[in-house]
């Protein structure tokens, strides 16, 4: 065959790099989020997490979807999730650096803010297996209702060892957690949920339920316990669910009958690939109450709100990794005599892109931080504040981020070639984190329920105050926005308010974080009224240099 042509001007890949490293926005905010924290953990997942070899398992991951398998051979019900073994590999790595549990047996003080930061390392790495991550690390604060279930299942949720096999609990090395609520004919609106318990007695984990019923959206469906929602005689009731029934119920005290619940399909979905997502029919599926009957909602929200910060830590981690890969192309690519990252027109998007990033990552670890304090006033005002707030804004400005970082690629961002493309994996997975755990009018309207219960103007106020004086957009949106926090009664301008809360507090925090030119950057064009339509309309006096040289992976 004859040569037509030499390969050049083609970007190398990005490969084993220390993803932690070269992130100076995550590691100045750490430094006022959680002074003195041993970074050590950090660098050592930052350097597994941009390495080739965990860059081809998350590939592989994604290219090999799970598949299930309803029966067996011989004919027998099984309801079993297989795998890429690249999929496991992953999720033990997850779970050895403590990403599902390791905040809830660590008594050190930024136990939470360290995990976050992790968990937004291994984001820039593979999204999608991390939703049984997510859903063990947030099922504590709601287990806890339920003093037998939660003694017996804690040492094995926070257990550094992953063990997929489907048995009894008892006899697993770790164990993870999923979640139940959507069904088909109420999405958001739970309360017209279907799903019946039927009281089955008393035992040691308390009152006993059987459910029949189905989930719609059924996450993670190959974990070892669920929490989901069913109606009882007194109203929607949150429930622990076992994938195989304890030795009392079973007759067996090694493996365990499997629970009546039937994984019925898979969803094809348009990302979020190496993740199982499923519909589900629980068939008198034995189950335990959590709490109070008819107090469902409240109890399974407690797990929801740990969610909803995985979904901002994790959003904030793909605009990263989405900006690290616009970068690392743009300053090898030649076009019209220089490279891509030396045009004027790609500087200012760049540079857009990486404000954006920066003030993402500084909101997410901001309320991470909340958790780390729960018996602080401030800080729990501020955790019910900051919630539905960074979850609505930051997941909300995922999808078109990732198209303009792709779009920095050109056609070779938009090719996926066998999982090799990751910007267009970091494209198809950003909208699910915006939908997920509650979509954006959700999460207004939960602000506006923040509203109703706590001082918030207040503490909005005392969250403001450090950055005042230092600049006038900023400064005129901090008087304000407490007068309209006070006020607001109405549904119409909830969006508004979430983003203009949003964007006062990544402004107050860049102030404490960021060096002078990326925050008055970014308080001219979000908040004085200079920003346009699209990335990369920057004023001209910004120093586009500065902003890149700060944001470069190392």
């Amino acid at each position: 065959m004859h040569q037509t042509h030499d390969v050049f001007n083609q970007p190398a890949p990005l490969v084993d790099v220390n993803l932690f490293e070269g992130n100076l926005a995550m590691r100045d905010a750490l430094k006022v989020h959680a002074p003195g924290l041993d970074l050590k953990p950090l660098e050592a997942l930052g350097q597994l997490a941009g390495s080739a070899t965990l860059q081809v398992h998350a590939r592989l991951a994604n290219a090999h979807g799970p598949q299930l398998r309803t029966h067996d051979r011989q004919g027998y019900r099984i309801d079993e999730v297989e795998f890429h073994p690249s999929y496991h590999i992953l999720m033990a790595a997850a779970m050895k650096a403590g990403l599902h549990g390791s905040p809830w047996l660590d008594n050190t003080r930024n136990a939470h803010v360290l995990r976050a930061a992790c968990f937004m390392l291994f984001t820039e790495l593979e999204p999608s297996m991390l939703c049984p991550i997510s859903m063990t690390y947030a099922v504590t604060p709601a287990l806890r209702a339920n003093a037998a279930i939660h003694q017996e299942w804690s040492p094995g949720l926070g257990a550094r060892a992953y063990d997929p096999a489907l048995t009894l609990y008892k006899h697993k090395a770790g164990l993870t957690m999923g979640m139940g609520m959507t069904e088909k004919q109420g999405g958001s609106d739970v309360r017209a949920n279907t799903t019946r318990a039927e009281p089955d007695g008393h035992d040691a984990w308390g009152a006993r339920y059987r459910l029949t019923g189905h989930k719609w959206f059924f996450s993670a469906p190959m974990s070892d316990a669920f929490l989901v929602l069913a109606q009882t005689a007194n109203g929607l009731s949150c429930f622990f669910l076992p994938r195989v029934l304890p030795e009392a119920l079973s007759g067996s005290s090694t493996q365990g009958q499997h629970n009546a619940l039937r994984i019925q399909r898979l969803k094809d979905k348009l990302g979020n690939k190496a993740n199982a997502s499923s519909e589900v029919e629980f068939e008198g599926a034995l189950a335990w109450l959590v709490g109070e009957e008819g107090r469902g909602i409240p109890q399974i929200l407690e797990m929801g709100t740990m969610t909803r910060l995985d979904c901002a830590l994790g959003s904030s981690g793909l605009m990263r990794q989405a900006l690290t890969q616009a970068l690392h192309h743009t300053r090898q690519r030649l076009a019209f005599g220089k490279t891509l990252i030396e045009q004027p027109l790609m500087k200012n998007v760049l540079a857009d892109l990486a404000l954006e990033s920066e003030a993402a990552t500084a909101l997410a670890l901001r309320l991470a931080r909340t958790f780390d304090q729960p018996d602080d006033p401030h800080e729990k005002a501020m955790a019910r504040l900051l919630t539905p707030v960074a979850k609505f804004w930051i997941c909300k400005r995922g999808a078109g981020f990732a198209q303009e970082a792709m779009e920095c690629l050109g056609g070779n961002g938009y090719v996926e070639e066998g999982g090799e493309g990751v910007l267009a994996r970091i494209y198809r997975e950003m909208p699910v984190n915006s939908i997920w755990e509650g979509a954006g009018n959700i999460m207004a309207l939960d602000l506006l329920r923040g509203l109703r219960k706590a001082d918030a103007a207040s503490a909005l106020a005392q969250e403001l105050k450090p950055a005042l004086g230092q600049h006038a957009a900023l400064d005129r949106m901090a008087r304000s926005l407490p007068l309209r926090v006070e006020v607001m009664g109405s549904e119409v301008e909830a969006r508004r308010l979430a983003q203009d809360v949003a964007l006062a507090v990544q402004a107050a925090l860049l102030a404490q974080s960021a060096p002078s030119f990326v925050f008055s950057a970014f308080c001219e064009s979000r908040l004085g009224g200079a920003w346009g339509q699209t990335y990369g309309s920057l004023g001209s006096g910004v120093d586009f240099d500065a902003i890149l040289r700060r944001a470069l992976p190392a």
